[in-house]
């Protein structure tokens, strides 16, 4: 995790020992399968892949073969069984998350905002889930799994806008084709010079979709004991600020990659250790959801 993230590592470090653990051998998953699936190493450079069909059957049967507690001799896999079983994780969850993987195998390209944020719910909304479900939220609990999977969203939608230039050095690209055709950018243009005023103003309709996903979450961590609040509320400044950052940058969001500096995370350290006491009076779990946000299946 510290190879691969330095935001959620921080934020974990706020876990009690146990939860921690667990949440390393959740993400030690999610990042191999992601590392797998792009032919990266921890998160690095993302590259094209020839064989993203075999690689997502690989992740398949190494994933079915952890949840039927056998082992798999990789220890991100045999450590996700783990802790599947330990904390009772539908799987469900489990095989969407692989349906993300699959829908870039087939080179999938999101057409509408809905098609953008089902995808989001694939790669991160259901890791939310199961974080909440790790963190001691029950199963059947939906409404506090629904505001973890907006939080997911809010990650994935900062991912989204961060990363637009790498995605298309990878030839990825998650913006809907319906946003491209509302800014009359061409299909394979849109990292252009002269598109970038455009472009921008996606990054801050990402950014605003983000904050609102975030704002959402909030209200789903009084339903969590005091420390896995801390690190939630942690992560939700730290990885909101990238979303930010990129709609402050406007034009130049992408000629450096941004990041939240060590500093600015500290600071959310802090700030969201004071908001844990009184977070459910912050917060309330009875305020509607509000209904324009997209619901996961």
């Amino acid at each position: 995790m510290a190879r691969g993230s330095k935001s959620f590592a921080m934020a974990s470090k706020l876990f009690d020992r146990k939860t921690r653990e667990r949440a390393w051998l959740l993400y030690a998953w999610c990042r191999k399968c992601d590392d797998i699936a792009d032919g990266q190493d921890h998160g690095g450079t993302m590259t094209w892949v020839a064989d993203g069909q075999a690689r997502l059957s690989t992740m398949r049967v190494l994933t079915d073969a952890a949840l039927r507690g056998e082992e798999t001799g990789d220890s991100a896999f045999d450590g996700f069984g783990l802790v599947m079983r330990e904390c009772a994780i539908p799987e469900r969850f489990a095989h969407d998350l692989l349906e993300g993987f699959a829908l870039d195998a087939r080179e999938w390209r999101p057409r509408s905002q809905d098609d953008m944020l089902r995808y989001c719910y694939h790669v991160a909304g259901a890791v939310g889930c199961m974080m909440a479900v790790l963190m001691g939220v029950a199963p059947d609990d939906g409404a506090t799994l629904d505001r973890a999977c907006d939080l997911g969203l809010a990650f994935q939608l900062a991912n989204i806008a961060r990363d637009i230039g790498e995605d298309e050095a990878a030839d990825r690209c998650y913006l809907p084709e319906e946003w491209l055709v509302e800014m009359d950018i061409p299909p394979g243009e849109h990292m252009k010079p002269w598109v970038r005023p455009r472009l921008a103003v996606l990054g801050k309709r990402l950014a605003k979709m983000a904050a609102a996903y975030e704002a959402s979450a909030r209200h789903g961590t009084g339903a969590l004991p005091p420390r896995a609040a801390w690190a939630v509320l942690a992560a939700a400044g730290i990885y909101g600020d990238i979303a930010r950052e990129v709609a402050r940058r406007g034009e130049k969001a992408w000629d450096h990659r941004v990041v939240t500096p060590r500093a600015e995370k500290l600071g959310w350290v802090v700030r969201s250790g004071t908001q844990i006491i009184g977070r459910a009076r912050r917060w309330p779990a009875t305020t509607p959801r509000p209904a324009n946000l997209w619901t996961r299946p």
